[in-house]
C-alpha cells in the first residue's frame, strides 16, 4: 500500500503540475513579449477540476455492497490534466502580439503561491503520516 497515492494527494500532484506548467507558459509569454504575431497562453486545470467536481455531484454511482460492513462508494470523479490553451482572439500591440506583461507578471507572483501553498500542503501531509507512523517525537 502506497500512503502518499490517495485521492487527495493525486489532485494535489496534478495541482503542482499544473503549477509548474503554468510558470513554464507564462515565463515564454513574457520571453515573446516582442515577438509578432505571438499569441500569448495560458494553462487550463482549475476550471477543469471545478467541472469535474461539480459533474460527480450531479450523477449517482451505482454501488453494490457485498457486506453490510463496507462503506458506500461516492464515485471518483476523474482527474484531468492540465491543458495549455492559446489566446487567438486578442491583440494588444501594433505587431499583432497580445501579451500584457504587467499581466503576466502579476499571474506569475499569483502562481508562485499557489505552488508555494500546495508545496506546503504536501509537506504537512507526509508530516503528519510521519508523525502518525512514528509518533511524536
Amino acid at each position: 500500500m502506497e500512503l502518499l497515492s490517495g485521492a487527495s494527494f493525486l489532485r494535489l500532484e496534478n495541482a503542482i503540475q499544473a503549477a509548474a506548467m503554468r510558470q513554464r507558459v507564462l515565463s515564454n509569454n513574457i520571453a515573446n513579449n516582442d515577438t509578432p504575431y505571438f499569441k500569448r497562453s495560458d494553462v487550463v486545470f482549475e476550471e477543469l477540476l471545478t467541472q469535474a467536481i461539480g459533474a460527480q455531484g450531479t450523477r449517482a454511482f451505482a454501488s453494490k455492497p457485498t457486506d453490510p460492513r463496507h462503506f458506500p462508494i461516492n464515485g471518483a470523479y476523474p482527474l484531468p490534466a492540465p491543458r495549455v490553451v492559446t489566446d487567438e482572439s486578442t491583440a494588444i500591440n501594433n505587431n499583432k502580439n497580445n501579451v500584457d506583461v504587467e499581466k503576466e507578471m502579476a499571474l506569475l507572483a499569483e502562481n508562485q503561491l499557489r505552488y508555494n501553498l500546495m508545496t506546503q500542503q504536501v509537506n504537512h501531509e507526509a508530516k503528519m503520516m510521519r508523525i502518525g507512523i512514528q509518533g511524536s517525537a
